[in-house]
């Protein structure tokens, strides 16, 4: 490896773990109480040696009686100071280390809700769950394992050299000879430990992802028989996973006991010549033992230092991880208007976007809808009618071209003020930990039952909702997996309802209703979308037929567009789409 490169290294793990210091700037009294507490301790561990020392001397004392009294109250006194000053490190260190990763972990949810959707596209929700998990604690083994290490077996250290340097500084300038080596053993471990830790948290990714995947595809995957190939996936990640972190053992059972035997031969070199003649010349039996006592026990912390390396290291590359996504930047949120009193007049004006994987997803569309209209996309697979709706809320920005909500550019609204005017129900829903209640009145500043009972009623949810046993209290289960897909679909409409916003967004909200369902729901949101700019896609003849205007899309173009009737009479690739959509007393269609 060049210099070059090892000085980049260098320089990249100092940015790191100064930039992951600085979190710890808002706990002043944790850090104060922390080094205070090891100082305490550190200084406990040379006491100790001059005790011993001390002791050795008064045996041949004048004072011998007075002495047998003073060394035992001593030794108490060493431990208890010792004991108080360990308890006040590691309590501080305790409350620094979890208030810095809370800090790190609520930044990072926060900046990672902030981010625009092409980001969520692109990376896998296994990879950002193993950031949250696997990453976050390797982080908390660098702010505290590794710091409480460095600051009390540092001071220990320290407190031992001043102690050996006090004694005979000859001597022990002769010891830290061995400084050098130590450096350069420990420096070439930290490469690896670096190395190792990085593909530890790509494979750790991975095992994650396949994890998820396979907890809620169980029922592909055993409608396919495909539990051995999924082992296999999993065991090939695994192995690997388990490959770095063997490796990453070696090495740390390698450097440890090298510099442990670099450390052991300084310390014989140093007793044969603390032995000679000319070091009693002028020193006591008691100094000798203290002298050698001190020097024997640098080797225990020296030891731990050097082992709380690859802690170091692995905490530094998951804290890369971690700020590669706070470097991420965020959605643009511009705009200084409020859309509380939008009308609902939504144009899109020459809009393209394309989402970087091949050609425009839609092309110079244009198109206008009165405030209160119903306009339905119809359309092939991939024709475009997703994107269009997932502009409006600019879940995606324009590549082109402009979205106006009542003739203003829609990036000239606030983000979270835009968003508050738009209910958005999807086929894919999203239920959240918690009751039916809270589900349907998300984000609700307020829990009001009465409007949560309405809402629910209205998308005659409270006819299943009131055969369940604690009604609307009832826990939903992870994803909604206690309710049917018919009744997770009404519980989310039922939010829509409950939102009350001026523009609704219907991306296939009936697909998974039965047909008793589907014609109650249909007089919900009729009623729902009086008053309220729609845009729904839909497979249901019944609900494209009452749309005020009906865009139809080919290839991420307009290719027509109009009433139901119209497009009867005029467009003939509406009328083959037509052969394909469902009346509600119908199956589906698979378009």
């Amino acid at each position: 490896m060049s210099d070059k490169t090892s000085n980049e290294q260098r320089r990249e793990a100092t940015y790191l773990y100064l930039r992951l210091l600085a979190y710890i700037k808002g706990f002043p009294v944790a850090i104060f109480g922390s080094l205070m507490g090891y100082i305490v301790f550190a200084a406990t561990t040379p006491a100790t040696t001059w005790w011993l020392g001390f002791t050795v001397d008064a045996i041949n004392s004048e004072n011998f009686e007075e002495f047998r009294v003073l060394s035992p109250l001593l030794c108490l006194v060493i431990v208890i100071v010792r004991g108080i000053g360990g308890f006040c490190g590691s309590y501080s260190l305790a409350l620094l280390a979890n208030g810095v990763i809370h800090k790190l972990r609520v930044e990072l949810m926060g900046h990672l809700m902030l981010l625009p959707a092409s980001y969520f596209d692109k990376v896998t929700s296994g990879k950002l769950v193993s950031k949250f998990t696997y990453d976050i604690a390797q982080v908390t083994g660098a702010v505290s394992n590794a710091i409480a290490v460095i600051v009390r077996e540092g001071f220990t250290v320290i407190g031992l050299l001043a102690f050996l340097i006090y004694t005979d500084w000859k001597l022990t300038l002769t010891f830290l000879l061995i400084a050098p080596v130590v450096a350069k053993v420990v420096g070439v471990a930290s490469k690896y430990f670096r190395r190792y830790s990085m593909q530890m948290q790509e494979s750790m990714g991975e095992l994650t992802q396949i994890t998820n995947e396979s907890i809620k595809g169980h029922q592909v995957i055993k409608s396919f028989n495909a539990e051995k190939y999924v082992g296999r996936k999993l065991t090939r990640a695994s192995e690997k996973n388990k490959t770095q972190n063997i490796k990453m053992a070696i090495t740390r059972s390698a450097s440890t006991p090298l510099v442990q035997f670099v450390v052991a031969l300084a310390l014989s070199f140093l007793v044969w010549l603390a032995m000679s003649p000319e070091f009693f010349t002028n020193k006591s039996p008691g100094d000798f033992v203290s002298f050698l006592g001190a020097a024997g026990l640098l080797a225990k912390p020296i030891r731990q230092l050097t082992q709380i390396n690859s802690v170091i290291q692995r905490g530094l590359s998951a804290s890369k991880s971690v700020f590669s996504i706070l470097d991420e930047s965020i959605q643009a949120d511009l705009g200084e208007k409020d859309a509380t009193e939008v009308k609902g007049k939504i144009e899109f004006r020459q809009v393209s976007f394309f989402y970087g994987r091949g050609d425009n997803a839609i092309s110079n569309i244009s198109f206008t809808v009165k405030a209160g209209q119903t306009v339905a996309l119809v359309g092939k697979s991939g024709s475009g009618k997703s994107t269009i709706v997932n502009l409006i809320p600019r879940f995606y920005e324009c590549s082109s071209g402009k979205v106006l909500i009542d003739d203003v550019d829609i990036k000239n609204f606030r983000l979270n003020s835009l968003r508050n005017q738009i209910s958005l129900v999807t086929q894919q829903v999203m239920l959240f930990e918690g009751t039916i209640a809270e589900n349907i009145a998300y984000f609700s500043e307020t829990t009001n039952f009465s409007k949560i009972t309405e809402a629910a009623k209205r998308a005659y949810a409270m006819d299943f909702i009131d055969k369940l046993p604690m009604g609307l209290e009832t826990q939903v289960g992870d994803d909604g997996v206690l309710l049917s897909g018919g009744e997770r679909q009404r519980i989310a409409i039922a939010r829509a309802l409950h939102k009350n916003s001026t523009i609704l967004i219907l991306d296939e909200a009936t697909s998974a209703l039965d047909s008793d369902s589907e014609k109650n729901i249909q007089k919900a949101l009729n009623n729902l979308m009086a008053g309220r700019t729609t845009f729904i896609i839909t497979h249901r003849l019944s609900t494209i037929e009452k749309a005020d205007m009906i865009l139809v899309l080919e290839d991420g173009k307009v290719s027509d567009f109009g009433t139901h009737d119209q497009l009867l009479a005029n467009s003939s690739i509406y009328n083959q789409l037509l052969s394909g959509y469902s009346e509600p007393n119908k199956p589906e269609s698979i378009l």
